[in-house]
């Protein structure tokens, strides 16, 4: 008996990896739309997916950005200025997308640009600090596929949303834990509205990478920016250290950043060309193997490892 259940496992292990193999037939004649594609993983996904034969639309954000990556690719990928935060701007791009796809529709909408905003204390933070990562993250976002959900839908394609541990962690006070934790929200209502439709909706959720997203000396830049500004009675809570000693804890992390941006892209790949995409993906070892996993335990040992991440305050009961 234990042997049959043994044989019945291990058929179904190679039927579940078999069927995550199975490739869909054609892609020289589909479109992609990707935003964020000034660099990071935004950068690489063109490049990658114009080299497959894509038809591959390119949303940068400033001009160096779109004219470096035409240099660098066929003369089949295009280019738009984009910023997902304009709605005029996603709803003039929408149609000029219509216009370049057709009837064909459009088969894949990767929805990868972001920002960290400002990464630090809550109680340091004001409304404002908040807003821009969640304009851009959330309702950019938002905005980018409510206008190219009827190309998509057209084609029967693939929404790909590009979330973040962050999305499964609060690991840093911001509003970029928030913007991501709603992201999550967004798409697994939208993966179950477009079931009917035919369309897959998945989201990535990458590890600790090292992009411009997170340059740790602009992050520092703009913490140091808020602190002149804070109270005297937070400074004194704090410490005047308190910058100096998140650096030293930072540094001992490091080493945990993925430098290979190319897992983010694998899973962009899968999510467009398997005929069974996921639902969800981990992308980077430090994702699948802690960040992940972590997100499942309870809120107590979450609580107590990423707390020994966080430097110690001089005299938090100080009011």
């Amino acid at each position: 008996m234990l042997f049959w259940v043994l044989g019945l496992l291990i058929l179904c292990g190679f039927l579940w990896t078999r069927k995550g193999k199975l490739k869909i037939a054609d892609i020289t004649d589909k479109y992609i739309f990707i935003t964020g594609c000034d660099s990071g993983f935004g950068n690489l996904a063109a490049r990658t997916f114009d080299k497959k034969g894509f038809h591959v639309i390119a949303a940068c954000l400033t001009e160096s950005g779109s004219t470096a990556l035409k240099a660098e690719t066929s003369e089949r990928l295009r280019t738009v200025l984009l910023d997902v935060t304009d709605p005029e701007n996603v709803k003039r791009t929408a149609q000029w997308v219509k216009n370049q796809v057709g009837e064909k529709g459009l088969w894949g909408l990767i929805n990868n640009a972001g920002v960290p905003g400002v990464l630090a204390p809550t109680d340091w933070l004001t409304l404002e600090d908040y807003r821009e990562p969640i304009e851009v993250n959330l309702f950019g976002l938002i905005s980018v596929t409510l206008n190219m959900l009827p190309l998509v839908k057209k084609a029967q394609g693939r929404v790909i949303n590009v979330s973040s541990v962050g999305g499964r962690l609060a690991i840093v006070g911001g509003g970029y834990t928030p913007s991501k934790y709603a992201v999550e929200g967004f798409n697994d209502s939208l993966r179950r509205d477009m079931k009917a439709f035919g369309v897959h909706v998945s989201c990535i959720e990458p590890g600790l990478f090292k992009t411009n997203l997170a340059d740790p000396v602009q992050a520092t830049e703009k913490k140091l920016a808020i602190w002149k500004q804070l109270s005297p009675d937070i400074k004194q809570q704090y410490g005047e250290g308190y910058i100096e000693k998140s650096l030293d804890k930072l540094k001992g992390n490091k080493s945990y950043a993925n430098t290979d941006l190319s897992p983010v892209v694998e899973c962009m790949d899968h999510a467009l060309t398997s005929v069974f995409p996921k639902t969800h993906y981990a992308a980077g070892k430090d994702a699948k193997i802690f960040w992940i996993p972590l997100s499942h335990m309870p809120a107590v040992l979450q609580d107590f490892l990423l707390l020994k991440q966080k430097a110690e305050l001089a005299n938090p009961k100080a009011v």
